[in-house]
């Protein structure tokens, strides 16, 4: 049963040293006792080499894994077997063609956490992501040699005075 697969990620990342910040494995719902539920789980400092990472989870699983640049960054999503989508959060404009431009995945956020775009455009990825010859709908059903690129961006207030990414700042 699939439940019990995305569950056992998340029992690998554990094992993997990973923190499971929000274990979904114990919820409950109300007035369902027959129902096969698995939470929202987010899992922190997780592992590139653990199967919870090389596996594509479809479940709602967040694994986090930490990178000390943008270029870390880049290169560790593009070296990736998969390429679903990814997202950026930032108030520069230049940083966020740049980012949209170097990163070889289908659908990408910017400012926007769940790239997922506007019924138009194909909901899909690039790599071992894709599959079949054709994605959902849209002209990607008919154009199914091409690799489109979806950016569904949002930018915040001047005022907010910019987002903080954690990486050491040279000023």
């Amino acid at each position: 049963m699939h439940r019990d697969k995305v569950a056992s990620y998340i029992e690998i990342a554990a094992g993997d040293g990973a923190t499971i910040v929000v274990d979904g494995r114990g919820i409950e719902v109300d007035g369902d006792q027959n129902g096969f539920w698995l939470g929202p789980t987010l899992i922190d400092h997780l592992p590139v080499t653990s199967k919870a990472y090389t596996e594509e989870i479809f479940g709602p699983v967040l694994g986090i894994v930490r990178v000390d640049s943008y270029e870390e960054g880049v290169a560790l999503i593009n070296a990736g077997a998969f390429g679903n989508g990814t997202a950026i959060f930032t108030n520069d404009g230049g940083a966020a063609r740049r980012f949209q431009n170097e990163i070889e995945v289908g659908m990408i956020g910017i400012n926007v956490p769940i790239p997922v775009p506007v019924a138009y455009f194909s909901f899909g990825g690039w790599k071992n992501s894709l599959f079949g010859d054709t994605k959902a709908h849209g002209a990607e059903g008919v154009h199914f040699f091409t690799r489109g690129k979806a950016i569904t961006s949002r930018w915040l207030d001047p005022s907010h005075g910019g987002i903080n990414l954690g990486f050491p700042q040279n000023r």
